[in-house]
């Protein structure tokens, strides 16, 4: 276990400019990153020895959206993850004239090499048979853990369509492509730090598992400065689809910070990293006023941050103002790239 104070190794920061909601898997010692692509079109992969090797790493297009229907409109968030003995991609995409109609899909890969095997569609996600609410509605960052040989799987999404509430739901895995059981929820925006910006919501989930314990970091409130990181925590050996399992944190643990040029942080992953550190992977900005339209500001970039636990075992995200942007990203306001 690492400790707050103690020394750890130095990371790239932006590790991957313009690429929000970074995802990093670790597998048989190589780093495996995918991220949202700043054209929203495609799904791409990189494949390193470390984690700084990410930030040169050449990235492979897995997937590229259609031109008509359904998976033709943002392309967000894909999660790479090793599921079952399977590589899945799981990401979300709207439809082509119904750009909002976003849901949760898949996609699965042949052979055991993500980076030159060959991806398949695996459809959108299934709900289970006795449930008729899941992924009818504006449904998206669906995230999976194992916990004691069992696969599960937590999401965002919203009841009352695109302007509605995100909530987070979970439920336990059959397959990497269909639920087991029905939805439980598992946490709506109940404070204000969540419902800042003229949006009620919690999204991009993601779990980190540690002395006992599961940590699920998630993000709340609208996409600029306001938008931060909460927490909800359980036992190991508690009834993960029992919402009383779980306590929410009272206030965010990661927020903007000013002095630190830190703005908006959140939609982060957990890896371990080159010297068997807990990484915490997230995306923010360096700047707190957006010019116009938001989705098409695209310098939410991916940075490294180090997790340290406290003498309880919890997890402590705590930027440090010495390690950041340190790369030779300039300009990064002009850097825009237009989709």
């Amino acid at each position: 276990m690492i400790f707050e104070g103690e020394e750890m190794a130095n990371y790239l920061s932006p590790l991957a400019p313009q690429r929000a909601d970074p995802y990093v898997t670790k597998y048989e010692g190589k780093y495996y990153f995918t991220a949202t692509h700043p054209l929203y079109d495609r799904i791409v992969i990189r494949c390193a020895d470390t984690i700084n090797g990410i930030a040169t790493a050449e990235e492979r297009v897995v997937w590229v959206k259609h031109k008509l229907g359904k998976m033709a409109s943002h392309i967000w968030a894909p999660e790479l993850h090793r599921i079952m003995g399977k590589w899945v991609i799981y990401f979300a995409a709207g439809e082509k004239c119904k750009v909002w109609k976003i849901r949760p899909f898949t996609l699965i890969c042949k052979g055991d090499d993500p980076m030159t095997d060959e991806w398949v569609e695996g459809g959108m996600m299934q709900a289970h048979e006795d449930d008729p609410y899941s992924f009818t509605d504006f449904s998206l960052d669906m995230t999976v853990f194992e916990n004691k040989g069992t696969w599960y799987t937590v999401w965002a999404e919203k009841v009352g369509q695109q302007h509605g509430i995100s909530n987070l739901y979970i439920a336990e895995l059959e397959t990497p492509t269909k639920l087991k059981t029905v939805q439980v929820l598992l946490s709506t925006p109940d404070y204000d730090w969540e419902r800042d910006g003229g949006f009620w919501v919690n999204e991009g989930p993601n779990v980190l598992k540690h002395d006992g314990m599961l940590y699920l970091t998630f993000s709340a409130s609208a996409t600029g400065a306001c938008y931060c990181m909460g927490m909800l925590r359980a036992r190991e050996d508690s009834d993960l689809l029992d919402p009383r399992s779980w306590a929410k944190d009272r206030y965010p643990v990661l927020k903007t910070d000013e002095s630190l040029n830190v703005f908006g942080p959140g939609h982060n992953c957990f890896v371990e990293g080159d010297e068997g550190e807990t990484l915490c992977m997230l995306h923010f900005r360096s700047y707190e006023k957006i010019t116009g339209d938001p989705l098409r500001d695209h310098n939410r970039h991916a940075h490294v941050m180090k997790v340290t636990f406290d003498e309880t075992g919890a997890p402590l995200f705590k930027l440090n103002g010495e390690e950041l942007y340190n790369t030779p990203f300039e300009n990064e306001k002009q850097k825009h790239i237009n989709d």
